[in-house]
């Protein structure tokens, strides 16, 4: 799938979810999604990117305007080092929380994109791949 513009950025400190999400809206606007898709990417990034830091200890977003088969969308992945998820089938499920959230993060995240994968095992960190397309 060939990407034709890449941007990195560290979820470090607080300041960084509000980067990761102007940061997908600017690659929405970009790839000429509608204002509804763009607030779904955008909303889905910013859970992902609070979860990278509040979960993962902090990490990565690779952004990328992806094209495939005509098409032109927006494609993230979060990156962390943190302690993993042990069963991420239970953590995809609406109203589980290892935190202090309300439970609807990944599952959310995951029906606000037409992509979604996850990788991620104790000890290991996570890896999550999200995809919006036009």
């Amino acid at each position: 799938m060939p990407t034709t513009k890449t941007e990195r950025l560290g979820i470090k400190i607080s300041d960084d979810v509000v980067r990761v999400r102007q940061l997908t809206r600017m690659l929405s606007v970009e790839v000429g999604l509608g204002l509804v898709d763009q607030t779904k990417v955008v909303t889905a990034a910013s859970e992902l990117a609070r979860n990278t830091l509040d979960y993962g200890g902090g990490g990565e977003v690779i952004a990328e305007i992806v094209e495939q088969g005509g098409r032109r969308g927006v494609r993230l992945t979060f990156e962390d080092k943190g302690p993993g998820i042990a069963d991420i089938e239970q953590a995809l499920k609406d109203g589980f929380t290892s935190g202090r959230g309300m439970g609807l993060g990944l599952g959310g995240a995951k029906r606000l994109c037409n992509e979604f994968s996850i990788v991620s095992a104790p000890g290991t960190g996570t890896k999550v791949t999200i995809a919006r397309w036009k």
